[in-house]
């Protein structure tokens, strides 16, 4: 084993093969199932992209219809997870709250459908509706509102931001936060995904392995860096704050958030789009202040970077908070919000494991101590 690789983090390691999401990222290039994500954020739908992701092809009219209609049906809350989510502590993560609702979901009382390790998860779409619900439920009741009952006439994105305001969207808005879901429904063998078909893999269920997958994206190193985007910001204060911030930022070794992909040497595919809803966005508002002090982040990153001989680029989280923020949600919204996104592309890789299943069990290479004897505790000398 002494003159074995050791990949740490599994870089490079293929794990499995997978038809859902194609990167390019030499040339910063996204695909779901062979759609452009440039095609897919301008004509589609958060809907539509749920069903792709899960049926592998683009609906027909008459199957887009039946699907749209089970999926608005399933976005409320029944009135034990309602009761759930307010009796979870106010000050508690909404990313553990998130872990426990789903789990909740797949047995409490109202839910008539049988749920195995082998069931077919497409004929359920709570744990991809459901979501944003509690998400929206969440901040409502930590705001002491009441909970706004979802409309089945609104798109994905727009009914969010109504469960979440309690007013309805206008038909802008609405599509912007129907395309920030569609943008973040499916990456790859990203950790939380990995995650949830890891789980799959032990022939757990499709709850499960969400569940496991919100706990993954909580970590610091996977989701929250659009919310710590906007933190930097708020730090910087002005453009002409920049250089000086960055200079003490680089000496300090911080890194900069949303700038940078383990994946992507160019641009993020995602952040091209998202940056230009946000300058939309902040025509239409009249507000240019977090549009101009990324841009100038951006620009002075890149300028030193290239310097060094490094292209580091944004990625998908260096906008999206900025236009969250926009929206008028909260910060702590964020990550969660990025889970109720990712949920068809967890489902989609759960699916696909169980096609073709085999249990994941990697190696390890041991490094500790050679074998040894064991001595009784009154003959053990202290070690320092």
């Amino acid at each position: 084993m002494e003159d074995q690789t050791v990949k740490k983090g599994l870089e490079g390691v293929i794990a499995a093969k997978s038809e859902v999401c194609d990167i390019d990222g030499e040339r910063g290039r996204l695909f779901y199932r062979g759609y452009s994500i440039e095609e897919l954020a301008r004509y589609s739908t958060f809907e539509e992209v749920t069903f792709l992701l899960l049926n592998e092809h683009l609906p027909t009219a008459a199957e887009f219809e039946q699907f749209s209609k089970l999926m608005r049906l399933s976005r409320d809350l029944a009135p034990q997870v309602k009761e759930m989510i307010r009796a979870f502590p106010i000050n508690g993560s909404i990313m553990e709250l998130l872990q426990s609702c789903v789990s909740y979901l797949s047995g409490y009382v109202e839910h008539r459908i049988q749920h195995s390790a082998t069931c077919n998860c497409r004929d359920t779409l709570h744990q991809v509706a459901q979501i944003a619900s509690v998400v929206a439920a969440t901040h409502r009741f930590r705001q002491g509102k009441e909970y706004v009952a979802p409309r089945p006439d609104f798109s994905h994105g727009a009914n969010f931001l109504y469960m979440l305001h309690g007013t309805a969207p206008d038909e802008d808005e609405g599509r912007v936060m129907d395309t920030l879901f569609l943008l973040q429904a499916e990456h790859g063998f990203n950790a939380s995904t990995f995650t949830a078909r890891v789980v799959a893999s032990t022939m757990s269920t499709c709850y499960c392995g969400i569940s496991a997958a919100i706990g993954a994206l909580a970590g610091s190193l996977h989701g929250g860096a659009s919310e710590r985007a906007i933190d930097m910001l708020d730090e910087i204060g002005s453009p002409e704050n920049v250089g000086p911030w960055l200079d003490k930022a680089l000496a300090a070794k911080r890194k900069v958030m949303g700038m940078g992909h383990r994946v992507y040497k160019v641009k993020d595919p995602r952040a091209v789009i998202i940056e230009e809803i946000l300058r939309r966005l902040s025509e239409k508002r009249g507000d240019y202040r977090y549009y101009r002090l990324l841009k100038k982040v951006e620009e002075e990153f890149i300028k030193r970077f290239d310097e060094q001989g490094k292209p580091i680029r944004t990625n998908v989280d260096f906008f999206s908070g900025a236009v969250y923020s926009l929206l008028g949600i909260p910060r702590n919204l964020f990550t969660p919000i990025f889970a109720a996104a990712r949920a068809p592309g967890w489902l989609a890789h759960i699916l696909e494991q169980r096609k073709d299943n085999r249990l994941y069990r990697p190696s390890s290479l041991y490094t500790g101590a050679a074998p040894r004897r064991y001595t009784a505790l009154e003959n053990r000398q202290a070690t320092s």
